[in-house]
C-alpha cells in the first residue's frame, strides 16, 4: 500500500458512551454511522464499501439501507477495526469501492440485541482449553503475567501505574467513564480479580461505538476536516494456545504486525508523537511498548513509573484514558482508533502538542491476533 493514499475524512463515536440500555446493539452501529457520515458531510448513498466485525456486513448494509460493492467481515477480536482499515486502504487502491464505512458497536454492558459469543466444543480452544478452566481473559492472562513479571523484573507497583497514568488522561477527557483520580495505593487495594491483576487494571464494561470513513486523498481534500491519512499497516493472526504461552515475554502476532506497519510507513520509533495500545487489562501497554520495539521489556514497567507516558510526558499513551478508564464495550479497537484520528485533527480533549504521527496497536483473540496502523496528518 502506498503512503497517504488513503484518508480518513469521517470519525465518530455513538452519541452516547457507558450505559445505554434504550438502544440495541446495532442500533448503536447505525448511531455511529450516522455520526460519522455527519461528521463528513457525506449520505448513506455515498458509501460502497462497509467493513464490521460480530455482526455482518450484510446486517449492517440490510439495516443501514445500503448496497456496497466491497465487504469486509473479518473479526478477529477487538484488533478487528485495524485490519479493517488496512483492508479498506488496499481496496480503495485497487479501485474495488471508493468510500468505505467501517462500523462497531456493542451493547456490553446493558447486553441489549447482543449477538451470542460461544467456544465451539470442537474448535482447538474448546477441546484443549475449555476442558481445563481456560474460557476468558481472567482466566488466561493471569499467568503470562506473572511469567513476565518475573522474567523483566516488572513490580506490583510498575503494573498499578499503567491505570494511574491512564486516569490522569482521561480526567482530561469529558466523555471518559470514569475520570477520579487514583493512586498506586487505590490500585493495590482494588479488589483482585485474579491474581496479580486487580480491579483497577481490568477493562470497563460499557455500551458504545464508533464508525470511521475513509477514500482516496485526492477525494479527501474536499472535505471538511484536514485529511488523516494512512501511512502504514500491519496484521498477523496465530494460534491462541500458542500465543498464550509465548506471551509471557512476547506475541508473535504482535512482533509481526507492528514492525510490517513501520517499515511501510518508513519511520523509525523517534518519529512517533502519540500513541494508541489496546489496554483490556493493564499489562497490555507494557507488553505493547515492548513488542513494538519502543524499548526492551524490561525497561517498560520504569518507563511507565517514572511519568512518560502520562500528561506531559514524552510518549504520550492512551490519551483518552484507554480500556481502563475511557470505555471498553468488549472489543476496544474501534475506540483507540478514534482516539488516534482526534490527535490528528488536533480535536482531542487532551490534545497533544504539534503531533504529527500517531501509531494505533490493538489485539484481539486472547493475544491470537494484530493489527497496527500508523496515522499522519502531514501530505
Amino acid at each position: 500500500m502506498r503512503q497517504n493514499a488513503v484518508a480518513v475524512v469521517g470519525a465518530a463515536e455513538t452519541t452516547r458512551l457507558g450505559v445505554i440500555p434504550e438502544m440495541s446493539q446495532i442500533q448503536l452501529h447505525a448511531d455511529a454511522a450516522l455520526n460519522a457520515l455527519a461528521d463528513c458531510g457525506l449520505k448513506l448513498s455515498d458509501i460502497d464499501g462497509i467493513a464490521t466485525a460480530v455482526e455482518t456486513p450484510q446486517q449492517i448494509a440490510h439495516y443501514l439501507g445500503i448496497t456496497p460493492t466491497w465487504v469486509d467481515g473479518t473479526s478477529v477480536g477487538g484488533c478487528s477495526f485495524m485490519l479493517h482499515v488496512r483492508h479498506a486502504a488496499a481496496a480503495i487502491e485497487a479501485g474495488l469501492c471508493t468510500t468505505v464505512l467501517i462500523t462497531h458497536a456493542e451493547s456490553g454492558k446493558s447486553m441489549i440485541g447482543k449477538l451470542p459469543r460461544f467456544t465451539a466444543p470442537d474448535s482447538l480452544n474448546g477441546q484443549f482449553e475449555a476442558p481445563f478452566g481456560v474460557v476468558g481473559p481472567p482466566s488466561m492472562f493471569p499467568i503470562p503475567v506473572l511469567r513476565y513479571m518475573k522474567t523483566h523484573g516488572i513490580t506490583d507497583e510498575q503494573l498499578a501505574m499503567v491505570a494511574v497514568a491512564q486516569r490522569e488522561w482521561a480526567a482530561l477527557n469529558p466523555r471518559a467513564t470514569m475520570q477520579a483520580p487514583i493512586t498506586v495505593d487505590d490500585v493495590l487495594n482494588s479488589r483482585m480479580i485474579a491474581y496479580p491483576l486487580r480491579l483497577l487494571q481490568c477493562c470497563l464494561v460499557t455500551d458504545g461505538g464508533g464508525a470511521l470513513i475513509l477514500t482516496s486523498a485526492e477525494r479527501a481534500r474536499d472535505f471538511p476536516h484536514k485529511p488523516v491519512y494512512v501511512l502504514g499497516t500491519g496484521e498477523s493472526v496465530e494460534t491462541p494456545m500458542v500465543s498464550q504461552m509465548q506471551s509471557f515475554d512476547s506475541s508473535r502476532a504482535f512482533r509481526t504486525a507492528g514492525p510490517l506497519a513501520f517499515r511501510e510507513a518508513g519511520i523509525t520509533h523517534s518519529d512517533v508523537d502519540h500513541l494508541m495500545i489496546y489496554d483490556a487489562f493493564a499489562h497490555l501497554p507494557l507488553y505493547g511498548l515492548g513488542d513494538l520495539g519502543f524499548m526492551p521489556h524490561e525497561d517498560t514497567g520504569p518507563f511507565v513509573a517514572e511519568g512518560h507516558t502520562r500528561p506531559g510526558g514524552r510518549l504520550p499513551l492512551n490519551t483518552n484514558g484507554g480500556g481502563l478508564s475511557y470505555m471498553h464495550s468488549g472489543m476496544y479497537g474501534m475506540y483507540a482508533l478514534q482516539e488516534s484520528v482526534r490527535q490528528m485533527r488536533g480535536t482531542a480533549p487532551a490534545q497533544v502538542a504539534e503531533a504529527k504521527i500517531s501509531v494505533c496497536h490493538g489485539v484481539g483473540g486472547m493475544f491470537a491476533a494484530s493489527g497496527t496502523v500508523i496515522f499522519t496528518n502531514e501530505t
